[in-house]
Protein backbone atom coordinates (compact mmCIF):
# COMPACT_ATOMS: atom_id res chain seq x y z
CA UNK A 1 0.00 0.00 0.00
CA UNK A 2 3.13 2.67 1.12
CA UNK A 3 3.87 1.79 -2.32
CA UNK A 4 1.24 2.38 -4.13
CA UNK A 5 0.81 5.58 -2.06
CA UNK A 6 4.30 6.77 -3.12
CA UNK A 7 3.79 5.96 -6.82
CA UNK A 8 0.29 8.17 -7.11
CA UNK A 9 2.51 11.38 -5.53
CA UNK A 10 4.94 11.16 -7.92
CA UNK A 11 2.68 10.51 -10.83
CA UNK A 12 0.65 13.52 -8.92
CA UNK A 13 3.83 15.82 -8.07
CA UNK A 14 6.25 15.36 -11.20
CA UNK A 15 4.33 17.16 -13.41
CA UNK A 16 2.87 20.14 -11.27
CA UNK A 17 6.65 20.53 -10.35
CA UNK A 18 7.46 20.81 -13.80
CA UNK A 19 4.19 22.99 -15.16
CA UNK A 20 5.21 24.84 -11.95
CA UNK A 21 9.23 25.41 -13.16
CA UNK A 22 8.54 26.36 -16.18
CA UNK A 23 6.09 29.22 -15.48
CA UNK A 24 7.85 30.55 -12.92
CA UNK A 25 10.98 30.87 -15.44
CA UNK A 26 8.94 31.64 -18.33
CA UNK A 27 7.49 34.62 -16.05
CA UNK A 28 10.67 35.64 -14.40
CA UNK A 29 12.47 36.42 -18.18
CA UNK A 30 9.41 37.47 -19.67
CA UNK A 31 10.69 40.68 -17.75
CA UNK A 32 13.67 41.00 -18.58
CA UNK A 33 13.86 42.96 -21.73
CA UNK A 34 15.87 41.52 -25.16
CA UNK A 35 19.59 43.63 -25.55
CA UNK A 36 18.37 43.24 -29.24
CA UNK A 37 14.83 45.15 -28.75
CA UNK A 38 13.55 42.21 -31.41
CA UNK A 39 9.85 40.92 -30.89
CA UNK A 40 9.17 37.16 -30.33
CA UNK A 41 7.25 37.49 -33.99
CA UNK A 42 10.78 39.31 -35.43
CA UNK A 43 12.76 36.71 -33.89
CA UNK A 44 11.07 34.32 -35.94
CA UNK A 45 10.97 35.63 -39.19
CA UNK A 46 14.89 36.57 -38.54
CA UNK A 47 15.58 32.93 -38.30
CA UNK A 48 13.40 31.67 -40.44
CA UNK A 49 14.72 34.03 -43.69
CA UNK A 50 17.82 33.33 -43.05
CA UNK A 51 17.25 29.50 -42.80
CA UNK A 52 15.24 29.81 -46.15
CA UNK A 53 11.93 29.06 -44.57
CA UNK A 54 10.66 32.90 -45.98
CA UNK A 55 6.91 30.32 -46.86
CA UNK A 56 6.81 29.66 -42.88
CA UNK A 57 4.21 32.33 -41.73
CA UNK A 58 4.75 33.84 -38.14
CA UNK A 59 1.42 33.99 -36.52
CA UNK A 60 -0.12 35.44 -32.97
CA UNK A 61 -2.50 33.03 -30.99
CA UNK A 62 -4.57 33.31 -27.85
CA UNK A 63 -3.28 31.40 -24.77
CA UNK A 64 -0.27 31.85 -22.70
CA UNK A 65 2.86 29.72 -24.09
CA UNK A 66 0.36 28.05 -26.57
CA UNK A 67 3.53 28.43 -29.20
CA UNK A 68 3.54 25.86 -31.49
CA UNK A 69 4.98 24.92 -35.00
CA UNK A 70 2.04 23.60 -37.66
CA UNK A 71 3.75 21.53 -39.79
CA UNK A 72 0.73 21.09 -41.81
CA UNK A 73 0.13 24.95 -42.46
CA UNK A 74 3.94 25.56 -42.30
CA UNK A 75 3.43 28.08 -39.37
CA UNK A 76 4.93 29.07 -36.37
CA UNK A 77 1.89 30.06 -34.02
CA UNK A 78 3.44 32.45 -31.14
CA UNK A 79 1.60 33.54 -27.84
CA UNK A 80 0.28 37.06 -28.05
CA UNK A 81 3.06 37.97 -25.16
CA UNK A 82 5.80 36.52 -27.35
CA UNK A 83 5.14 37.45 -30.31
CA UNK A 84 4.63 41.39 -29.57
CA UNK A 85 7.19 42.31 -26.90
CA UNK A 86 11.17 42.01 -26.72
CA UNK A 87 12.31 39.01 -23.97
CA UNK A 88 14.59 36.96 -23.48
CA UNK A 89 11.65 34.19 -22.69
CA UNK A 90 10.21 35.52 -25.70
CA UNK A 91 13.18 35.06 -28.07
CA UNK A 92 13.87 32.22 -26.76
CA UNK A 93 10.83 30.58 -27.48
CA UNK A 94 10.35 31.76 -30.55
CA UNK A 95 13.29 30.58 -31.46
CA UNK A 96 12.62 27.15 -30.33
CA UNK A 97 9.49 27.12 -32.79
CA UNK A 98 11.79 27.99 -35.32
CA UNK A 99 13.71 24.79 -34.69
CA UNK A 100 10.82 22.90 -35.47
CA UNK A 101 10.43 24.91 -38.71
CA UNK A 102 13.64 23.89 -39.51
CA UNK A 103 13.70 19.68 -38.55
CA UNK A 104 10.71 20.15 -40.34
CA UNK A 105 12.74 21.19 -43.47
CA UNK A 106 15.42 18.87 -43.29
CA UNK A 107 13.17 15.60 -42.70
CA UNK A 108 14.65 15.41 -38.83
CA UNK A 109 13.76 11.42 -38.32
CA UNK A 110 12.50 11.91 -34.83
CA UNK A 111 9.83 14.60 -35.91
CA UNK A 112 9.07 12.46 -38.85
CA UNK A 113 8.23 9.34 -36.64
CA UNK A 114 6.32 11.68 -34.39
CA UNK A 115 4.59 13.07 -36.88
CA UNK A 116 3.47 9.36 -38.22
CA UNK A 117 2.67 8.15 -34.87
CA UNK A 118 0.14 11.23 -34.40
CA UNK A 119 -2.69 9.72 -35.54
CA UNK A 120 -2.10 6.56 -34.11
CA UNK A 121 -1.61 8.27 -30.83
CA UNK A 122 -4.79 9.68 -30.99
CA UNK A 123 -6.53 6.92 -31.55
CA UNK A 124 -4.92 4.40 -28.39
CA UNK A 125 -5.15 7.64 -26.23
CA UNK A 126 -8.88 7.59 -26.74
CA UNK A 127 -9.70 4.01 -26.69
CA UNK A 128 -6.91 2.48 -25.04
CA UNK A 129 -8.82 2.91 -21.36
CA UNK A 130 -11.54 0.89 -22.09
CA UNK A 131 -9.88 -2.39 -23.04
CA UNK A 132 -8.07 -1.68 -19.83
CA UNK A 133 -10.90 -0.75 -17.72
CA UNK A 134 -12.95 -4.26 -19.31
CA UNK A 135 -9.84 -6.26 -18.78
CA UNK A 136 -9.30 -5.16 -15.50
CA UNK A 137 -12.73 -5.34 -13.56
CA UNK A 138 -13.53 -8.71 -15.65
CA UNK A 139 -11.96 -12.20 -15.04
CA UNK A 140 -13.46 -13.77 -18.25
CA UNK A 141 -12.46 -11.13 -20.19
CA UNK A 142 -8.87 -9.87 -19.14
CA UNK A 143 -6.82 -10.59 -22.42
CA UNK A 144 -8.81 -7.67 -23.25
CA UNK A 145 -6.44 -5.36 -20.83
CA UNK A 146 -3.57 -6.59 -22.72
CA UNK A 147 -5.26 -4.76 -26.21
CA UNK A 148 -5.25 -1.57 -23.88
CA UNK A 149 -2.27 -2.03 -23.10
CA UNK A 150 -0.79 -2.27 -26.38
CA UNK A 151 -2.54 0.79 -27.26
CA UNK A 152 -1.53 2.93 -24.77
CA UNK A 153 2.06 1.97 -25.34
CA UNK A 154 1.91 3.44 -28.84
CA UNK A 155 1.15 6.65 -26.65
CA UNK A 156 3.79 6.18 -24.79
CA UNK A 157 6.27 5.89 -27.61
CA UNK A 158 4.79 9.26 -28.49
CA UNK A 159 6.28 10.20 -25.69
CA UNK A 160 9.57 8.74 -25.49
CA UNK A 161 10.06 10.18 -29.26
CA UNK A 162 9.07 13.74 -28.41
CA UNK A 163 12.52 14.05 -26.46
CA UNK A 164 14.77 13.63 -29.05
CA UNK A 165 12.20 16.37 -31.30
CA UNK A 166 12.16 19.01 -28.51
CA UNK A 167 15.85 18.72 -27.17
CA UNK A 168 16.97 18.95 -30.52
CA UNK A 169 14.77 22.28 -31.25
CA UNK A 170 16.13 24.05 -28.21
CA UNK A 171 20.08 23.03 -29.35
CA UNK A 172 18.80 24.85 -32.98
CA UNK A 173 17.47 27.58 -31.13
CA UNK A 174 20.45 28.36 -29.06
CA UNK A 175 22.57 27.84 -32.20
CA UNK A 176 20.28 30.39 -34.28
CA UNK A 177 20.13 33.05 -31.70
CA UNK A 178 23.73 32.82 -31.16
CA UNK A 179 24.84 32.83 -34.74
CA UNK A 180 22.46 35.60 -35.70
CA UNK A 181 23.62 37.81 -32.74
CA UNK A 182 20.01 37.88 -31.80
CA UNK A 183 21.09 37.54 -28.12
CA UNK A 184 24.47 38.89 -26.19
CA UNK A 185 27.16 36.16 -23.92
CA UNK A 186 25.22 37.43 -20.86
CA UNK A 187 22.00 36.56 -22.44
CA UNK A 188 22.89 33.11 -23.22
CA UNK A 189 22.29 31.23 -19.99
CA UNK A 190 18.68 32.78 -19.05
CA UNK A 191 17.80 31.91 -22.73
CA UNK A 192 18.67 28.11 -21.72
CA UNK A 193 16.92 28.42 -18.65
CA UNK A 194 13.62 29.07 -20.03
CA UNK A 195 14.51 26.38 -22.80
CA UNK A 196 15.14 23.84 -20.01
CA UNK A 197 12.17 24.52 -18.04
CA UNK A 198 10.04 23.84 -21.01
CA UNK A 199 11.98 20.58 -22.02
CA UNK A 200 11.38 19.47 -18.14
CA UNK A 201 7.38 19.20 -18.79
CA UNK A 202 8.31 17.23 -21.69
CA UNK A 203 10.40 14.99 -19.43
CA UNK A 204 7.86 15.13 -16.40
CA UNK A 205 5.29 13.16 -19.08
CA UNK A 206 7.77 10.72 -20.49
CA UNK A 207 8.04 9.59 -17.15
CA UNK A 208 4.95 9.56 -15.89
CA UNK A 209 3.72 7.69 -18.79
CA UNK A 210 6.20 5.15 -18.68
CA UNK A 211 5.60 4.73 -14.95
CA UNK A 212 2.20 4.05 -15.90
CA UNK A 213 2.37 1.68 -18.29
CA UNK A 214 4.79 -1.08 -16.43
CA UNK A 215 2.15 -0.41 -13.33
CA UNK A 216 -0.26 -1.60 -15.83
CA UNK A 217 1.72 -4.54 -16.87
CA UNK A 218 2.94 -5.55 -13.55
CA UNK A 219 -1.27 -5.52 -13.02
CA UNK A 220 -1.48 -7.90 -15.89
CA UNK A 221 1.16 -9.97 -15.16
CA UNK A 222 -0.39 -10.80 -11.42
CA UNK A 223 -3.61 -11.28 -12.82
CA UNK A 224 -2.23 -13.87 -15.17
CA UNK A 225 -0.60 -15.49 -11.96
CA UNK A 226 -4.00 -15.88 -10.11
CA UNK A 227 -5.71 -17.03 -13.03
CA UNK A 228 -2.94 -19.84 -13.64
CA UNK A 229 -3.34 -20.60 -9.72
Amino acid sequence: MAMYIVYFLVLMLLPLYAQRKVMKTYRRYSEVRSTSGMTGAEVARTILDNNGLSNVRVVRTEGVLSDHYDPTSKTVALSADNYDYASVAGTAVAAHECGHAIQHKEAYAFLTLRSKLVPAANISSNVSWIFIMIGMFSTAMHQLMLVGIVLLAVGVLFQIVTLPVEFDASRRAMHQVVDLGIIRNEEEPHARKVLSAAALTYVAAAATAVMELLRLLLIYTGMGNNNDD
